[in-house]
Parts: structure tokens; sequence; C-alpha cells
């Protein structure tokens, strides 16, 4: 269970990761082992060990995925949710909070499983052209002194606060690290937990949306 953290939620911006946070595993990495051709895992630990950035990750991985837009829509649709997703969004803007979805995947499942859940929140993801069978970046930022996110997790962040706004952020994995340096408040789990605790980054520990929701909401009554 996480340890209550005390915010003014009127002031404050929640940001989540959606891979393995929002969802219960990546929705990502399950498209690969169903559709993707020999080779996306190499990909895949070449970035998770920081030699190539996500942006190209996530273009050589999509060129592996052999699968039509309603088989991919469809596989993605299986992965379970955190069931506590829709409640934490719901306590977290009655009380004043923004909350924002930043996903540096595919793009398309979070779009797809907010509407099928009626969340209407801001969404910071990658899109698909299902027309041309691209895969494009309409959140990168080239401006970052990185420039090799499909998604700059750190940019809206860095926009909440230049708002006077406290920021949170919600993540498990590689693409939460450069957004993770920057966040006043940090839930961490899996592989991202592992980082902070290596790097003396603070964290609050996390295992379900249910132990940030306590800590964020705890006992108190929104109408």
């Amino acid at each position: 269970m996480s340890a209550r953290v005390e915010l003014d939620l009127a002031r404050t911006s929640v940001f989540l990761d959606f891979d393995g946070t929002i969802s219960t595993t990546d929705v990502g990495v399950r498209l690969l082992e169903r559709f993707g051709a020999e080779g996306w895992r190499a990909i895949d630990e070449e970035y998770e060990r920081g030699l190539v950035g996500s942006r190209v990750c996530l273009l050589d991985e999509w060129d592996l995925l052999h699968a039509d837009e309603a088989r991919l829509r469809s596989v993605a649709s299986e992965v379970p949710i955190d069931p506590d997703f829709v409640p934490l969004v719901d306590d977290l803007t009655r009380a004043g909070a923004e909350v924002a979805i930043v996903s540096d995947g595919f793009g398309f499942y979070v779009h797809d499983t907010c509407s099928r859940l009626g969340v209407d929140v801001a969404v910071y993801t990658n899109a698909v052209d299902w027309e041309t069978g691209r895969l494009e970046f309409p959140h990168e930022d080239r401006c970052c002194p990185c420039t090799s996110c499909g998604v700059c997790k750190q940019a809206p962040i860095k926009d909440a606060a230049r708002r006077g706004r406290t920021t949170v952020l919600v993540g498990d994995g590689t693409s939460d690290r450069k957004a993770a340096l920057l966040a006043d408040a940090l839930f961490a789990k899996g592989a991202l937990a592992r980082w902070c605790a290596a790097g003396g980054v603070p964290f609050v520990a996390f295992d379900r949306l249910a132990d940030v929701r306590a800590a964020l909401i705890g006992e108190r009554r929104i109408a």
C-alpha cells in the first residue's frame, strides 16, 4: 500500500502512463508476441539498454507487425485494464485535478480504451494512419535535448509546471524515466521503480492503481 501523499488536488496535474500502468501488461508487447516477425525482441532490448530512442524502436517494431487493423484492435482490447483506472480518474477530476495519459506506444489502443470506458481526458500518444499504415508522432518534441522519443512525456509536465500546477507522474517503464526526473511526485513500479531505486530518484512505490488512489484520495469524500 502506498503512503498517503498530501496534495492540493485542485492545483495538481496527474500524468498516467498506459502500458503496464493503466493496462495490466504492455499492450504493444502483447501485439508483437502475437503478430510480430522475428527480430522485435532484439529491437526492444536495444531500446531498454539506451542504444536507440523510442521513436526508432517503435518504427522498427511497427514494420514487423504483420496484422491488419481489425486484428490489432481486437487483440489489444483483450488486455485487461486495471479496475481502479476509471475510479481513480473520476475521483481526481471531481477533486479538481487535471488528468492526462502519456503513452509512448502504438497509440491507437489508448484511444480505444478511453472510448470504451467513457474516460474523457487529455491523451498524449502516437498515432496510426490506417490508410497508409504509417506510425506517426504528433507529440514528439524535436526541441527537447534528447529528440529521440515518440511522445515527449516531459513536455506536458513542463507545461503544467509553468502554469503553477503540482505535477504527478504514475508509471512503470523505460519511457517514463526522463519525465520521472521532472515530476513533483512520482509513483513507480516495476522497471521504473528499480531504476529510481538504483539512481536515488525519490518515488512512492505502488502495485496497482488502487494504491495510487488511496495515496492521493485517501478517505476524503468528493461530492
